[in-house]
């Protein structure tokens, strides 16, 4: 169950944020932690924020793997974060794209970034302070959904993204963000 008592949210996308983004992850073996993610998870968790997913996955309308991998690879990622004392509340995805190969994941979609829909149903599953609540993605796509969702957001483009996270709250809490 849910609790009621709303909370600040960190947003992570996953893709080049959470995992090396070597182009269309889908399974262990491609797998690789970004350094500090772990950490970074943990401790937001430790802070009493939600931590919440929000990941485009056009591979899946491109047919480059199904959902249910992607779903194995999450389950891997979160037995992993629970090794390190972790956890994601968790993950939202977006199957879908204009010109995917596979017919029923071939749509517009508004939890396609830079549409907000991901973080809109967050909010929605999830008592967040929205005016206390940010986004850290790789992409301007990633800015865009935030800012489309009335959240802070930060660009990462690589190094610890624990220390980033630190950085990013930082500047968010005294406004120069």
């Amino acid at each position: 169950m849910t609790p009621k008592q709303p909370r600040p949210a960190l947003f992570l996308d996953r893709d080049g944020v959470l995992n090396i983004d070597k182009s269309y992850v889908h399974s262990v073996d491609a797998f690789e932690w970004v350094e500090g993610a772990k950490q970074c998870v943990k401790t937001f968790n430790e802070r009493g924020w939600w931590v919440l997913v929000v990941t485009n996955q056009s591979g899946i309308a491109r047919g480059y793997y199904t959902e249910e991998e992607m779903f194995a690879l999450h389950a891997f990622m979160e037995r992993e974060l629970e090794a390190a004392g972790a956890h994601v509340d968790r993950f939202y995805h977006c199957p879908y794209h204009e010109d995917g190969e596979i017919e029923r994941y071939r749509k517009d979609s508004f939890d396609r970034k830079p549409k907000p829909g991901m973080l809109m149903r967050a909010m929605g599953d999830f008592p967040v302070k929205r005016e206390a609540s940010f986004l850290i993605g790789d992409k301007e796509t990633d800015i865009q959904a935030a800012h489309a969702a009335g959240v802070g957001a930060f660009l990462f483009k690589g190094g610890n993204i624990a220390t980033f996270a630190e950085w990013a709250l930082a500047s968010f809490e005294d406004g120069t963000r």
